[in-house]
Formats: structure tokens, C-alpha cells, sequence
């Protein structure tokens, strides 16, 4: 997954207090699909949108919320007619709001890729991925805070603090400030990642006869699609503000 040419240089290793108005801070919000612990399930995604003011996405989704009185949790493994609709406008809210970013990488979790370089380990595959985007997410003069959503993990499993110091070490300066995970119930740009990273990977699963499609699930996967002006994720997607990596390998899923 290469680095935007944007991300070739950086520049922020020598900044100081005094360049503080030259230092862009983004936060990233981060969630995953594919539950590495199915074993049905041959795909693994992790996304992540960045941005400068989330309080623009957030505030249109919260008014949305109360003009139409809809306030259960958003995810696309529980897209129905109930909240079709609902969700095709947060895709709609996505899109027209200003300097947003959207990375995500696709793995196969039976692939010679993933064995290769993550030894079969779910918590290294999720936090490897993480440490990829957050690096193609990274532009110069950039510090970024990272916001995942919750999962439950082993005890010797330390994502917040591993992921800081693991990329903060690559960089050699202070490039991700902190990493707090939240329960994405309690977070409206969460269930946005949910909807955008369940869209790439369902596209793929039902061109590939893993799924048989359902009908809002494929509907909203229509909406995100002619929203990018695109066809198909299957191939992977990039655009000036959208990033999607599919991984090819060498077994049975791959081309």
C-alpha cells in the first residue's frame, strides 16, 4: 500500500511550540469488519476517515438524528428498512462535508499474505493495519489523534499504547498524539467507518459468491458506489480523498 505523494516528505520532525499555527492536527476514527475470530468470514477490513473538524459530520448527523427522531446505533451488518434510509443519508452528510479522508485495507485471513506477515495472530493483523493506514493517512506538518472503535482483546494485548509508540518510533517524532478506543455505540463518526468499510468488504464478498446479497446491504453498496463515481471495490478504489487497498496473494480468494 503505497503513500500518497503528499506523505513523501516529513516535515514536522524539527517543529517546535513556536510553529504551532504550520502543525495540522487530525483526528482519525478507525473500526474494522470481518471479525477475525469468524472463520466463515474470509475477509478482514480496517478503515479509517480523517479529518480536521469533526464537529461538522457530527453535528449534521445529530440534527438528522433528532429531526427524525432515529436514535439506534448505525452498523451494516443491520441494515434493514428500518434504517435504510437513515443511512443512506449519513453517506449523503459524509460526502458533503468538507477535507475528509478515507483510507482502508482489505485482508484475506487464508491468504499466504496474511500467514506470511501476521503468523495467522488477529491482534497483530489489526494492529499492523492500523500502523499501514495511519501511515498513508499521515501528510507532512500533520500530528494525528486516534479514535478505534472498542473490541475486546487478551490481556497481553496493549493496542492504545503499542500503537502510539510503534508509530511514533517509524517516524521518529511525535506523528499520533494518543489513541483512546470508545464503544462505537457512543460515537456517531464510528458507525460512519462501519457503514463505509461494510460496503467495501460486502462488494467484494458478493462479486466473489461469498454472500448472496441482501437487498439493503446491496443498496446502500450502490449509494457509497455512485457517490464515488465507481463500479466496483473488488479491484480497489482511489480517488483525491478515498483510499481503499485490496491485498492480492496467492490463494483461492486471490487474483
Amino acid at each position: 500500500m503505497d503513500s500518497n505523494s503528499k506523505n513523501t516528505k516529513d516535515e514536522t520532525a524539527s517543529l517546535r511550540l513556536g510553529d504551532i499555527d504550520s502543525i495540522w492536527t487530525k483526528f482519525c476514527f478507525l473500526d474494522e469488519t470481518g471479525s477475525l475470530n469468524s472463520v466463515n468470514d474470509p475477509l478482514f477490513t480496517v478503515g479509517l476517515i480523517k479529518m480536521s473538524q469533526p464537529y461538522y459530520l457530527q453535528s449534521r448527523i445529530h440534527y438528522e438524528r433528532s429531526a427524525q427522531r432515529f436514535f439506534d446505533e448505525l452498523k451494516f451488518n443491520k441494515l434493514s428498512n428500518n434504517n435504510i434510509g437513515f443511512a443512506k443519508g449519513v453517506i449523503d452528510a459524509y460526502f458533503d462535508t468538507r477535507s475528509v479522508d478515507f483510507y482502508s485495507y482489505t485482508t484475506r485471513k487464508d491468504s499466504w499474505y496474511y500467514q506470511k506477515h501476521f503468523g495467522g495472530n488477529q491482534w497483530t493483523a489489526y494492529e499492523s493495519i492500523t500502523l499501514k493506514l495511519l501511515d498513508i493517512a499521515l501528510a507532512p506538518a500533520e500530528i494525528l489523534i486516534l479514535l478505534a472503535d472498542h473490541i475486546t482483546t487478551p490481556k497481553n494485548v496493549r493496542f492504545e499504547v503499542d500503537t502510539k509508540r510503534n508509530f511514533n518510533s517509524e517516524k521518529a517524532r511525535l506523528a499520533l498524539a494518543g489513541v483512546c478506543r470508545f464503544d462505537s455505540r457512543a460515537n456517531d463518526l464510528l458507525q460512519v467507518v462501519d457503514l463505509l468499510i461494510g460496503c467495501v468488504s460486502y462488494d467484494i464478498k458478493y462479486a466473489e459468491g461469498v454472500v448472496t446479497g441482501s437487498r439493503h446491504k446491496l443498496e446502500l453498496v450502490a449509494h457509497l458506489k455512485a457517490k464515488l463515481g465507481i463500479s466496483t471495490f473488488v479491484d480497489g478504489t482511489r480517488t483525491a480523498h478515498w483510499n481503499s487497498f485490496i491485498e492480492r496473494g496467492e490463494d483461492k480468494y486471490e487474483k
